[in-house]
């Protein structure tokens, strides 16, 4: 066939794909493959009518083609992913990372990488348009986070049983490893943030940081001035120094935002869960499933579990209690992430502190460290691991009350090692302190140093 008898063939293609027409439809109706449908339709979105010219063979830059069977093999593979994540089995990732998974055990060669599968799928109309973002243009202080054990993300997304009865689903997650856990609670009360919690460092392990928003569970409500809720204790009391995100800023928590995603869509989606039983039921699966999963790109062919645990990470004694009094204050860290006010002023615990010539267009890192001798808040420009960052303010936190040294409380954990083989590092009675006052639980604390 002449070459222009060529291009008039690929033009009618074109049009039949405008027209509306299915590739498989127009390779059907010009005896071709559907694959030589796909790569005019190509060659048309990417170079317009002059894409449709015969072109020369000869390579414009170094480095081998995809083979055909490796390009239906990409697309076979993309179309499996989709119909067993349709009929629910397994995890339900269809992107390049799930697909080149999936292609290594079938041996196909040369094994393409993540921009060639991304590309072929794109193509083939397989891939959907990312969607803008809307957030605002506020650029805030933030962690930069290299290896495991250094920041946990920990958020709430609510759900509805059937007959409507909402549910608290508390998810939390590794930021480096992508090693996840989640509850399911019927409430989201500050009792529920602490139960969680206490789960998250005895599973994942006790972070560096913590990172939270600014829910009253988390926060200890807005109405009390200078208030230290039962988290901010308990966070000190642990070891891990908490973070609370900006205010209605949930891009700064993105990586347990995007896990919501994975979560709502392998447990909630296409099931009707009757009660709370069922929804952790179909959690642990999830995260079961979810640890030992391949498809995550950043993790470079690992798994959530192979990275966590590369370094034994420390962990909360399983046996830990719960206090049923209020924890006192003990040494560390607590930081807020905020956003200056056109008065130039900072919200934090329900107090405001004024920043000097603050820049509308970017927020500021607030840390209150608790000591010995009281407690002090400074505001900076930046993050505590930017090493030229700068103190914009200082100033006395207001205590009406003293801070004690905080206990041992970490142990190291081994993957899938069953929690109840952990070895404890101070006396059981020590932990156990729901059972006793305040006042002799601190008595019993000093005691011992």
């Amino acid at each position: 066939m002449s070459r222009s008898n060529l291009y008039e063939e690929r033009k009618t293609a074109i049009h039949l794909l405008r027209r509306g027409c299915h590739p498989k439809q127009v390779a059907t109706e010009l005896n071709r493959s559907v694959f030589w449908v796909y790569k005019w339709q190509g060659r048309f979105e990417q170079d317009g009518w002059a894409g449709l010219h015969s072109q020369s063979r000869a390579p414009k830059q170094h480095g081998r083609r995809l083979p055909p069977e490796v390009r239906q093999a990409i697309v076979q593979t993309r179309s499996e992913l989709e119909a067993e994540a349709t009929e629910g089995k397994g995890l339900k990732y269809i992107g390049a990372p799930a697909v080149l998974a999936r292609l290594d055990p079938k041996k196909v060669d040369p094994l393409p990488s993540l921009p060639s599968i991304e590309r072929v799928l794109r193509v083939a109309e397989m891939t959907k348009a990312k969607a803008k973002s809307t957030a605002e243009k506020i650029k805030y202080p933030r962690l930069h986070p290299t290896q495991p054990h250094q920041l946990i993300q920990v958020d709430i997304v609510p759900h509805y049983l059937r007959g409507g009865e909402s549910v608290a689903c508390f998810n939390g997650i590794d930021v480096i490893s992508r090693y996840p856990t989640g509850q399911a609670f019927a409430q989201r009360r500050a009792e529920e943030a602490r139960r969680f919690l206490r789960h998250v460092w005895q599973e994942i392990g006790l972070a560096q940081y913590t990172q939270v928003d600014n829910e009253g569970c988390f926060s200890g409500g807005f109405s009390h001035k200078a208030v230290l809720g039962q988290v901010v204790r308990l966070a000190l009391w642990v070891g891990t120094e908490l973070i609370f995100s900006p205010v209605r800023h949930p891009e700064s928590n993105g990586t347990i935002e995007r896990f919501h995603q994975d979560y709502d869509e392998h447990v909630w989606h296409h099931t009707v869960l009757q009660n709370l039983a069922e929804v952790n039921q179909y959690g642990t699966t999830f995260f079961k499933d979810y640890h030992h999963s391949r498809h995550h790109s950043a993790l470079n062919g690992q798994t959530p579990t192979e990275l966590h645990f590369q370094k034994t990470p420390q962990c909360l004694s399983p046996t830990f209690e719960l206090p049923e009094d209020k924890l006192p204050l003990t040494e560390g860290q607590v930081h807020f992430m905020r956003r200056v006010s056109p008065k130039g002023m900072v919200s934090v615990l329900n107090l405001e502190w004024s920043v000097p010539d603050p820049d509308p267009l970017k927020g500021v890192w607030v840390t209150i460290q608790f000591t010995l001798t009281g407690a002090t808040l400074r505001i900076y420009d930046a993050a505590p691991d930017v090493h030229t960052r700068a103190c914009l303010a200082t100033y006395p936190f207001p205590l009406s009350e003293t801070v004690h040294p905080r206990p041992i409380t970490g142990q190291t954990r081994q993957p899938d090692e069953p929690r109840e083989t952990y070895l404890l590092q101070l006396p059981l009675e020590f932990f156990t302190i729901s059972v006793r006052s305040t006042a002799k639980m601190v008595t019993d604390f000093l005691a011992m140093y």
